[in-house]
């Protein structure tokens, strides 16, 4: 399938100034501090906005209509049960601003594992942050292969090269604008994408014979819109107590000790408008969550009363949007929805390569291959790794290509996996006093060993992966501490 010329028009001309932001800031960076922090002056309001973008991404606009249109090969899903995870969202915001905000406002800090650095050491400050390259690189990789799903449902091109167009147009404003350009980009990604949304929302309602009556009759009837799961299991996904739990611990890890959005605040004038920011971004994702399950059960009603979805769309529920996308929207609209996807995804991708050249510079680069060097020779290097983590990322999305699983379950799963104990060792590091950088060391080790066993032998949901994790590794550190130190003490 071809894109009509004014689809077309509109995609380049949102490209085009996304671009220019980049461009533009671009003439304003004078060293690795307007790269990385957008010279701390960026209001909370855009700092709100940056963070809903980011956390944003195209797994939200195509995977989670995807998890109310129908449930997974466990049964998981095919409901609103995806918003007990977000009640525990909420919950681990308000942790962070109790627990760890007031710490990345003890001087300037250009990633959140310098944190660990003066607590504990160099050492562990490092093992976190690679731990964060690694899973981050990973994890972002799979949400630029979600993206090329809808040009591939456009255009007809390979996967591969979809991928490419994605993954280049992001990287080359990333690469010129740094933090500040992702910042302003991602408030006008999110209006684009959240005005994508409504759009179709409303454009599916209208498609649908008897309208939103029908959604309703419809849905309750197979239990679209049931929201409480309370059954009780490790293996089981997307309950009450999974959501809640596990949800408030993968927003404290994802938030409050994940560099992706730690940076944001970092750039923030002041603690106050930091909390002000995070806090405010739960409101609106817990919105726009409920959207777009709501598309999925309008996806849900209008295909049963037009049974036209081809077989390999009907078996891929993540591909069922970006189907109606092409197929059912007059041109022009749809040119503003595929629009919206790229910029649903192009917040995420943008802010995680400027993340992953913040803590490449300065948690390695800096202090150990190169200290004391002229502003301009970092500014130049956070630019050329931010291309280069863009190639990582692309690599990535190309290897899952052959990927099984439902998108929104494999991202999340990546990101709970190490999450965890990175969450551990900044309990250990703002909960105890007396644990030193040998325990600290030995707890996150035994929390990643374990959590790998978890991962390759038992039948555990991801949603408890990050709670696991972290205790673990805090309960490890501390062990290890009274033991070393009774060492120390002999």
């Amino acid at each position: 399938m071809s894109l009509h010329p004014l689809d077309l028009l509109v995609i380049v001309f949102y490209v085009t100034g996304v671009l220019a932001v980049g461009w533009h800031f671009s003439r304003r960076q004078r060293d690795i501090r307007d790269y990385f922090l957008s010279g701390k002056d960026a209001p909370w309001w855009a700092l709100m906005g940056s963070i809903v973008a980011t956390e944003t991404s195209t797994v939200t606009f195509i995977s989670v209509p995807a998890f109310a249109f129908a449930a997974n090969a466990r049964g998981e899903g095919g409901n609103f049960t995806f918003l007990q995870l977000v009640f525990g969202y909420l919950i681990g915001r308000l942790v962070i601003v109790a627990l760890f905000l007031p710490l990345y406002f003890k001087g300037e800090l250009f990633t959140v594992y310098q944190v660990l650095d003066r607590r504990f050491s160099g050492q562990v400050k490092r093992a976190a942050a690679s731990l964060f390259l690694v899973t981050r690189s990973i994890a972002d990789g799979i949400r630029l292969f979600a993206t090329a799903l809808v040009l591939v449902a456009l255009t007809g091109w390979p996967d591969p090269v979809s991928i490419l167009v994605i993954g280049g147009i992001t990287i080359c404003y990333t690469y010129l604008g740094g933090m500040a350009a992702v910042i302003w980009t991602d408030v006008m990604q999110l209006v684009v994408y959240l005005a994508g949304a409504v759009v179709a929302a409303f454009l599916l309602l209208g498609e649908i014979p008897g309208g939103w009556g029908q959604v309703v009759a419809v849905g309750q009837e197979f239990g679209k819109f049931r929201l409480f799961d309370f059954s009780v299991g490790l293996a089981r996904s997307y309950t009450f107590w999974a959501g809640l739990f596990g949800g408030a611990f993968l927003t404290t890890a994802t938030h409050g000790t994940d560099q992706l959005m730690v940076q944001r605040y970092l750039c923030a004038r002041s603690p106050r408008q930091a909390a002000a920011a995070l806090l405010t971004s739960g409101v609106v994702v817990l919105a726009q969550f409920t959207l777009f399950l709501l598309i999925g059960v309008m996806l849900f009603v209008f295909y049963r009363h037009f049974p036209t979805l081809p077989a390999e769309v009907a078996a891929r529920a993540d591909r069922v949007f970006p189907h109606f996308i092409v197929t059912q929207l007059p041109h022009g609209l749809v040119g503003l929805v595929i629009a919206a996807v790229f910029a649903a995804a192009m917040s995420t991708l943008s802010a995680s390569l400027n993340s992953l050249s913040a803590s490449s510079v300065t948690d390695f680069y800096k202090p150990l291959l190169a200290p004391a060097r002229p502003d301009a020779d970092y500014l130049r290097a956070a630019r050329w790794l931010t291309a280069a983590w863009g190639g990582v990322q692309i690599l990535v999305a190309l290897l899952a290509i052959q990927m099984e699983k439902r998108v929104v379950d494999a991202v999340l799963a990546v990101a709970s996996f190490t999450n965890g104990p990175i969450l551990g060792l900044f309990f250990l590091g703002v909960l105890t006093r007396r644990v030193g950088p040998q325990a600290a060391l030995v707890g996150f080790l035994t929390g990643i060993a374990v959590m790998l066993l978890i991962w390759l032998g038992l039948a555990v949901s991801w949603q408890w992966y990050v709670l696991l994790g972290a205790a673990v590794t805090f309960a490890a550190g501390t062990c290890a501490s009274l033991v070393l130190d009774r060492k120390a003490e002999v």
